[in-house]
């Protein structure tokens, strides 16, 4: 008998207006890096690493890829509005961050890359995405929910 254990990651993405009014929704798989996945293992082992707080957006396109350690463009990074455990049971254990890019603080533009990170400047990167660019205006607000799983 073998054990296959996976962690893997989706992020959500909602854009809505002022009014409320959903202008964009995505729902995308993403990558754990590398460093991403020695983060899980030096924490399993009680390494003293510090807990993911914050969340990065930014214009790159290039495509994610295991030794990353940053997004390529990043233009904005704010700290998790939540972090919580959403699921534990025998076929996958998840982690849920959630981060709000509110409107009228600055961060505008045509996104296309996101990522979760350990501090509020550098830091380990746990997971990255590209994506189709979502064009948040400046009095958008931007949810993004990522949910990562150990299975």
């Amino acid at each position: 008998m073998e054990d296959a254990f996976r962690v893997t990651g989706k992020i959500h993405l909602l854009l809505t207006d002022e009014q409320g009014r959903v202008k964009d929704e995505r729902k995308i798989n993403n990558m754990v890096v590398n460093l991403g996945l020695a983060y899980i293992a030096s924490r399993m082992m009680g390494t003293a690493q510090a807990v993911m707080t914050h969340m990065a957006v930014g214009t790159g396109v290039t495509a994610e890829a295991q030794t990353q350690t940053a997004l390529t463009t990043e233009v904005s990074r704010v700290a998790l509005t939540s972090s919580t455990i959403i699921n534990t049971n025998v076929t996958g254990d998840s982690v849920q961050y959630v981060c709000v890019y509110l409107a009228n603080v600055g961060i505008s533009g045509a996104l296309s890359e996101a990522g979760i990170f350990n501090a509020a400047s550098a830091g380990i990167m746990l997971a990255r995405k590209t994506f189709a660019v979502v064009n948040k205006a400046n009095a958008d607000t931007l949810t993004a929910t990522w949910v990562i799983t150990a299975a």
